[in-house]
């Protein structure tokens, strides 16, 4: 197969300044995917977006044809729209691997970050940024992740080193005399269980996790996934190739998720979980807790006010609601991706209402958004005011909400416990550790999802959401005994089995099962009904009726 230097079809360069003509063949949303589509609008109106190399979704069946067409035209495209070249010694272009389909599916599919650091290129990161502690800590990252998503081992082998050096302390905390330490022990470890020495090569690993997102799309919860949402098997993935920013820094430095309006009420407020020196990732993941728009605003005052004025931006471009991703490395803000953001049946109708009577959208976009939603779901449910209640029944822990409501239900440790009490006609609540993806099917069968760590804008959390799920995450007074199937919920041990209840509107948890009551948001439904009211009689008026 011999070389070639023209653009090859169905590749995509997103970066300010390139030349749409050459690099975009007919992009669109279905042939380079949601995601990538979206940084290419966003790059167009001039959002802080960092470079990147698009695969398209057409070779999801067939990975091996866009290898050569990567290393011998894409990547040298985005070495010359980075200013770094990938693998160089002394500038190196280190990158993520993410994937992004025409549909958007939350954490269902793989992301790989500082792909390309090896041991030949630390010393060049080394020089370039000045910063020891980012090179060790972005290269352990990369190995322990590389090492469950592309080798296929477990998290816990990587999880239980960073748990010996870290010995109670937040990882965040370890200078880079540790990371270095971690980094050398997830090496061996890696060499151990995987049965060959980490890649040390940079294509070798660029290549292999181009092939471990793709085929991330016929992972379990991808499936599960597109069958929850009657989404076609066959349109495929695109993998997203994209100059790395780093959230880890130091101390005006870190990673977020937002929406541009509240996803539970649709409240125009900017909902925004920030972590620290830290990567993207910390926060999807489910394995992190984090903070509010304050950590933001205290850390890197700039970039918040920034990011307010970028999210003003994305909503007057995509005119909808958005839940986007961002990184601050160093004070500056760099914008990783943006999508409409899933949402409650009442956010949904406040936010076409809301962005009708801010003229964004016409009344025939609003009416089409709020068509699908009945009049009962747009309320809030709540625990039932009774005088016994009120009197004697005081939350057992307190958690932080990532969708409103109350729900009853037994305690389920896992997806199999749910399974077999939902066969039996019983409620259940998932109760984890972490709030992660790989319970979607738990998810669609249990009412609700507590968890002791994670953050409201994390992968499965933005799933609870989307099902309508109550979902409460971050709860410190909850302890989980997986070989004794118990729960610690404050001062109370309970058993699988055992009744909780879920107020999602304050991030309560009660032992047994509360009474609870839908209070209607009667203005709301005025507002609907007058748009209702008003588009019915204009087709009257067309048809002469």
């Amino acid at each position: 197969m011999k070389s070639t230097n023209h653009w090859p079809k169905h590749f995509y360069l997103v970066a300010a300044g390139a030349d749409a003509g050459v690099h975009s063949h007919k992009a669109s949303r279905d042939s380079m995917g949601s995601k990538a589509f979206n940084l290419l609008r966003m790059a167009d109106v001039g959002l802080p977006v960092p470079p990147a190399l698009v695969i398209g979704t057409h070779y999801v069946a067939c990975p091996d044809e866009c290898m050569l067409p990567v290393f011998a035209v894409g990547l040298p495209a985005l070495e010359q729209a980075s200013g770094l070249k990938f693998g160089d010694e002394r500038r190196p272009l280190i990158v993520s691997v993410r994937s992004g389909a025409p549909v958007s599916m939350p954490g269902m599919m793989e992301t790989l970050l500082n792909v390309g650091l090896c041991d030949q290129t630390v010393p060049g990161l080394l020089r370039q940024t000045g910063n020891p502690r980012l090179v060790w800590d972005a290269y352990r990252r990369l190995i322990a992740c590389f090492g469950e998503v592309v080798a296929g081992l477990p998290a816990s082998l990587f999880d239980e080193q960073i748990a010996h050096v870290a010995d109670g302390r937040d990882e965040r905390l370890l200078d880079f005399h540790e990371l270095r330490d971690l980094t050398r022990r997830f090496l061996a470890l890696y060499q151990q269980y995987a049965g060959h020495a980490f890649p040390q090569d940079g294509n070798l690993q660029l290549s292999l996790a181009i092939r471990a997102v793709f085929a991330s799309w016929n992972s379990p919860k991808a499936q599960a996934y597109r069958r929850l949402n009657q989404i076609d098997p066959s349109i495929g993935t695109a993998v997203t190739i994209q100059a790395m920013v780093f959230g880890n820094s130091g101390a005006h430095a870190g990673a977020g998720v937002g929406f541009t309006r509240d996803p539970t009420t649709g409240e125009k407020r900017l909902w925004v979980d920030f972590l620290a020196n830290a990567q993207g990732e910390d926060v999807v993941s489910g394995r992190r807790n984090a903070h509010g728009h304050e950590a933001l605003a205290m850390v890197a005052p700039q970039a918040w006010r920034k990011l307010e004025e970028a999210t003003q931006a994305l909503e007057l471009e995509f005119l909808d609601m958005q839940d986007f991703e961002f990184t601050v490395q160093d004070g500056v803000l760099h914008l990783l991706q943006t999508r409409s953001g899933k949402r409650t049946p009442l956010a949904a109708a406040r936010i076409a209402l809301d962005l009708l009577d801010e003229q964004l959208i016409d009344a025939a976009t609003a009416l089409k958004r709020t068509s699908a939603l009945q009049e009962e779901e747009l309320g809030t449910i709540r625990l039932a005011a009774q005088a016994d209640q009120a009197s004697t029944v005081a939350p057992l822990a307190r958690a932080i909400s990532a969708c409103s409501g109350v729900v009853a239900g037994e305690l389920a440790l896992d997806g199999e416990r749910v399974s077999a009490r939902a066969a039996e006609g019983v409620a259940t609540i998932l109760v984890r550790q972490d709030a992660e993806t790989s319970d979607i099917g738990a998810l669609e069968s249990a009412l609700g999802l507590l968890t002791q760590r994670g953050a409201r804008t994390s992968h499965a959390a933005v799933v609870a959401r989307q099902l309508g799920k109550v979902c409460l995450v971050a709860c410190d007074g909850l302890k989980i005994d997986l070989s004794a199937r118990t729960v610690g919920l404050g001062d109370l041990t309970l058993r699988e089995g055992d009744l909780i209840t879920l107020d999602g509107n304050d991030g309560a948890v009660y032992a047994g099962a509360l009474a609870s009551v839908r209070v209607p948001d009667e203005a709301l439904l005025e507002r609907l009904r007058k748009l209702r009211a008003s588009q019915h009689g204009a087709t009257h008026r067309k048809h002469g009726t």
